[in-house]
């Protein structure tokens, strides 16, 4: 067996253990312990963000319960978000560390990076969704008015192949490949500018410095709202409500670019069902929140939990779905 095969190999038995692990103790429910001293729940981005804001509601949620007394979010940035995964390898597996993190650094980094620092079902285990977002792709005054959906962009574009220029919150992101696509779609090269996150390609957008930007819903509503952006599309499999009169790429013959992201919270592998099941309990009421789903609202974000088998699943579903997609597009962060 191949090096990448025998990869694969573990990658999916490894899956498939946490199916077969929560099917067969996870219905036992949760084990009945006292409420631990202090949960950390780890973030892979400054605070400020939209990772940490989830953190801080869902911390909110959990502390003075049956789970814990108190709740703290840990900043681990850096390396796009990698590090807080990698600090999942030999945390205690009792419930006091829980990461939460987008699908990207599970779905598509072990697609993209040769030499990766964890296993993306082996050092996590899953827990809880937390909530789901689409993609918008808009452009601002460097674009003409006349320009009003896909298709005019890309037309646009080739006779402007100079100006053929798209930003996303980072190299190797959902956002970044949604331009490759909508490029190849069109026959078209756009050229991709990689951003520091989502806020900067926005303020570059609204001054003209770049003629589009790809990434999150939830970073262009304010500046779309005030008429300083114009939306193209989103990814979603229907309009999204934070921007409902958008048309979906789907709708405008892009029907293959239908992509959606979430973020989970995943405790450290090996953790033990009983435990798995006890933080589920508390993860998924924090959720239910009415601040919390109106605070995730304001971000862009459909607050939706779910079982940690729903969400080992959701994982494995998601990395397949992705390996053939970066094969076709050809890109590797090493390079």
């Amino acid at each position: 067996m191949s090096p990448s095969n025998r990869r694969a190999f573990v990658r999916h038995s490894a899956a498939a253990a946490v199916l077969v692990a929560f099917g067969a103790s996870g219905r036992a429910g949760a084990q009945a312990t006292q409420p631990l001293d202090v949960v950390k729940i780890i973030t892979g981005f400054p605070p400020g963000g939209t990772s940490d804001t989830l953190c801080r509601r869902v911390a909110e949620g959990i502390k003075g319960t049956a789970y814990t007394k108190t709740a703290l979010v840990e900043n681990k940035p850096g390396a796009g978000g990698q590090i807080a995964v990698q600090s999942m390898k030999g945390a205690p597996t009792d419930g006091s560390v829980i990461l939460q993190t987008p699908a990207s650094m599970l779905m598509i980094y072990p697609h993209i990076y040769k030499k990766l620092a964890y296993d993306a079902f082996a050092d996590v285990t899953p827990i809880a969704l937390a909530c789901t977002f689409d993609f918008g792709f808009c452009v601002g005054p460097a674009v003409p008015d006349s320009v009003k959906n896909i298709s005019e962009f890309l037309a646009w574009c080739k006779a402007n192949p100079d100006k053929a220029n798209y930003g996303s919150p980072a190299a190797g992101s959902v956002p970044h490949f949604i331009g490759v696509l909508l490029g190849q779609a069109g026959g078209i090269e756009l050229k991709h500018v990689p951003y520091r996150g989502s806020a900067p390609a926005v303020q570059d957008l609204v001054a003209g410095q770049i003629q589009a930007v790809s990434a999150p819903v939830g970073e262009f509503t304010q500046q779309a709202n005030a008429g300083k952006i114009r939306f193209l599309g989103v990814s979603g499999d229907k309009r999204s409500r934070f921007a409902p009169n958008v048309p979906t790429f789907a709708e405008q013959g892009y029907k293959d670019l239908v992509f959606s992201e979430w973020f989970g919270f995943f405790a450290p592998g090996g953790t033990p069902a009983p435990v798995v099941m006890r933080a589920n309990e508390a993860f998924r009421a924090a959720l239910a929140q009415k601040d919390v789903v109106d605070g995730l609202a304001v971000m862009g974000l459909e607050a939706k939990s779910s079982t940690p088998q729903e969400l080992a699943t959701l994982l494995k579903e998601s990395y397949d779905r992705w390996g053939p997609i970066v094969k076709k597009i050809g890109f590797t962060a090493d390079s």
